[in-house]
């Protein structure tokens, strides 16, 4: 541990598993507190605080999507360790793998409500939060599909590209605010989550510039840098880490 976050309190959504999970264990490792939120994976949390310890860990159940659900997630935060520090607003769902023309509404409903509103809502209930412990760190978890098209994916690249929009918007409203508030967002690539199909990890691989792919702890470590002092002058900006892909 070189506690690079130390006295930090991070609140991580969809911590519990894949890169959320690999952001947590990072996080942890350089001494910040952890608040890990999922809707559905309830063992997974219990798990989760069980292996980080409860003096540096809690579970709450969320649904992004919800308002009420975050103020309840910001609400319990403040009860256990007083303030919040920054947000890993990661929590997501993957496309539905279906032609854009053929795209059923309430699939295209949820993956925005998820993806890109509860986004919004973190970074909202984020920065309120925030500005009442002099400042912070937004990190939004966005993907390479936020520069990029891929065919079945419109309302995953919707909700993607419009993190990524959304961010520099907010790192802007920060800074004319003077609330000493950072917003930034991630781009991962191809990374070894349940998620990705087995059958098709060794595809992606080869067309990955670096011939394998990521960790989540690839990008826990830059996910690291955002959340620290290290990266005082970096908002509105984004971080790509996908092994050279839309380098291309």
């Amino acid at each position: 541990m070189t506690d690079r976050l130390k006295d930090k309190v991070a609140i991580i959504t969809g911590g519990v598993a894949g890169i959320g999970l690999g952001i947590a264990e990072c996080y942890v490792r350089e001494g910040a507190k952890v608040v890990l939120t999922a809707n559905h994976n309830v063992d997974g949390g219990k798990a989760a605080v069980e292996k980080f310890g409860e003096d540096n860990a809690l579970f709450v159940q969320q649904d992004v999507s919800q308002e009420a659900d975050w103020e309840k997630v910001i609400e319990e935060t403040m009860n256990k360790f007083g303030k919040v520090d920054i947000v890993v607003n990661n929590a997501g769902v993957p496309p539905v793998q279906v032609p854009i023309n053929q795209l059923d509404m309430k699939d295209w409903n949820r993956i925005i409500s998820i993806n890109l509103t509860g986004t919004f809502l973190g970074i909202k209930h984020g920065m309120n939060a925030m500005l009442k412990s002099g400042g912070g760190s937004i990190i939004n978890i966005s993907s390479i599909e936020g520069f990029v098209g891929v065919p079945t994916g419109g309302p995953y690249n919707a909700s993607k590209g419009g993190v990524r929009a959304m961010t520099k918007a907010a790192a802007l409203d920060a800074t004319t605010g003077d609330y000493n508030i950072r917003v930034n967002s991630v781009h991962p690539g191809f990374i070894d989550t349940p998620i990705l199909p087995e059958e098709s990890r060794k595809q992606l691989a080869s067309i990955t510039p670096m011939k394998h792919i990521g960790d989540p702890q690839d990008i826990g470590e830059l996910c690291i840098y955002l959340g620290s002092a290290e990266s005082k002058f970096a908002t509105g900006s984004e971080f790509v880490v996908d092994g050279g892909f839309i380098a291309q």
